[in-house]
């Protein structure tokens, strides 16, 4: 039977690209965002009771944004109105507001559904604003983009913001294995399997983007089918995706190999091989976050204080990834690379806190001195909690011989700068403190 003999709504649904046939039409049917749908949480309440409110649905390409904004307005009985930025007016609006203050008349309630909302001007966000105020519009927008500065302030006040996260390799992998299997809407009737290969292979280069997953399932099945074969390997999907594997493991050896070699490179000052780890990492489909992370920590146990700047780049990189996403995410990450590769070393603080670490592991609970101690009440008083605590700012220099360390512990020291970068000024001055304490004694 060829597309033509069947009827026209399944041509129809034969021609509808996959993703789209897959789209989920019930909240039990979606994968992914469990803290917002898990049992109890807000977005799985709303469908339980059909009461709704605006919404700003704030979450990367693939996410579930649109589907999930259907799927409500579905739960509520509401009618769904989409409205674009791109091909829709003013004059649209208004006739759509026209037929929800009908709807709202008889008792029945119209989600406005705006996909990337953060397209549209402010004026344009001032038309919706009345009738969401009112009641006559649920507005559910949807973007890519932070909205706190792309939403108008009043219209974000009007709306709860729900950040979705893009989905896990897990889920990710559950989309793919339903749609081989699912007869109805997916490729389950074509009788196709996919290699194990080529499975991590795709999950890997959706990067939590759905429709990218879907997408490329789609076309590596048209190419298996014209090669007369029933298993999706990598080759199909390498030319599906257009990309080509890199020997990278997320869960296995070679991920641990890659990740060592770029924080060493990163922690002896050379920034062209941390570059290279990084783009091998980004290349392959790691987590841009996880490499952000790493980024932090690197920031604080190998530069620490001999440049406290850093620590303040690798968490700007992270912000400015988790705000403008791939591809171009990748462009503060590796500025953010060349950075930390480039400045000062010093572990001082980290080794500091860990030979803190141990003597509270050894030592317990040592009593605070009771100079240190606060002394909200009278008795505290009498007990001598606070008595002699010496006020710096009272001080010249702002600087007065003191104990802060429990008895037990009075000499040691933890934290030993180090010459390098900002730390240099840091040990002077340490230096200075420890030659007034000597001036006081003597």
């Amino acid at each position: 039977m060829d597309l033509f003999q069947h009827p026209p709504a399944a041509r129809r649904r034969i021609l509808e690209p996959l993703a789209e046939r897959m789209r989920p039409r019930t909240i039990d049917e979606f994968v992914g965002q469990e803290h917002l749908l898990a049992p109890g949480k807000i977005l799985r309440q709303m469908v339980k009771s059909g009461e709704l409110r605006s919404l700003i649905l704030w979450g990367p390409p693939g996410s579930g944004k649109t589907t999930l904004a259907h799927i409500l307005a579905t739960s509520a009985g509401a009618s769904c109105v989409n409205f674009s930025a791109v091909s829709s007016g003013v004059k649209d609006l208004k006739k759509i507001i026209h037929e929800a203050e009908d709807l709202y008349r008889l008792g029945k309630r119209t989600v406005l559904f705006v996909d990337e909302i953060h397209h549209f001007n402010k004026s344009q966000q001032d038309n919706f604003l009345p009738y969401v105020e009112r009641g006559i519009l649920i507005l559910i927008g949807a973007t890519t983009e932070n909205p706190s500065f792309e939403v108008i302030s009043p219209l974000l006040s009007r709306c709860q913001v729900l950040v979705l996260n893009p989905l896990s390799p897990n889920e990710i992998g559950r989309i793919v294995d339903r749609t081989l299997n699912d007869s109805e809407k997916g490729l389950g009737a074509l009788g196709l399997a996919i290699s194990p290969e080529g499975r991590n292979f795709l999950i890997q280069q959706s990067q939590g983007d759905c429709r990218v997953a879907l997408n490329a399932l789609e076309i590596a099945a048209t190419l298996t089918c014209s090669d007369n074969v029933r298993m999706i390997d990598l080759r199909q999907l390498q030319e599906a995706l257009q990309r080509k594997p890199l020997h990278y493991d997320k869960a296995g050896e070679e991920h641990y190999n890659v990740i060592s070699a770029f924080i060493k490179s990163l922690r002896g000052s050379d920034p062209d091989a941390a570059l290279y780890w990084l783009m091998r990492m980004v290349e392959a489909g790691e987590d841009p976050l996880f490499i952000a992370r790493r980024l932090i920590i690197f920031a604080a146990e190998d530069i620490g204080n001999a440049d406290p700047q850093a620590l303040q780049v690798a968490v700007a990189a992270k912000d400015a990834f988790h705000f403008v996403g791939l591809p171009e995410g990748k462009i503060p990450l590796a500025q953010a690379v060349t950075y930390l590769a480039t400045a000062p070393k010093s572990n001082a603080s980290y080794k500091a806190m860990l030979a803190a670490a141990k003597d509270v592991r050894e030592r317990g609970a040592l009593p605070v001195p009771l100079h240190l101690r606060n002394a909200p009440t009278a008795l505290m008083e009498t007990l001598g909690y606070g008595k002699d605590y010496k006020y710096v700012h009272d001080y010249p220099d702002q600087f007065v011989d003191q104990e802060h360390l429990p008895l037990e512990l009075r000499g040691t020291k933890y934290y030993v700068p180090s010459d390098s970068g900002n730390e240099k000024r840091i040990k002077e001055r340490m230096i200075f403190w420890a030659q007034k304490k000597q001036e006081s004694k003597s």
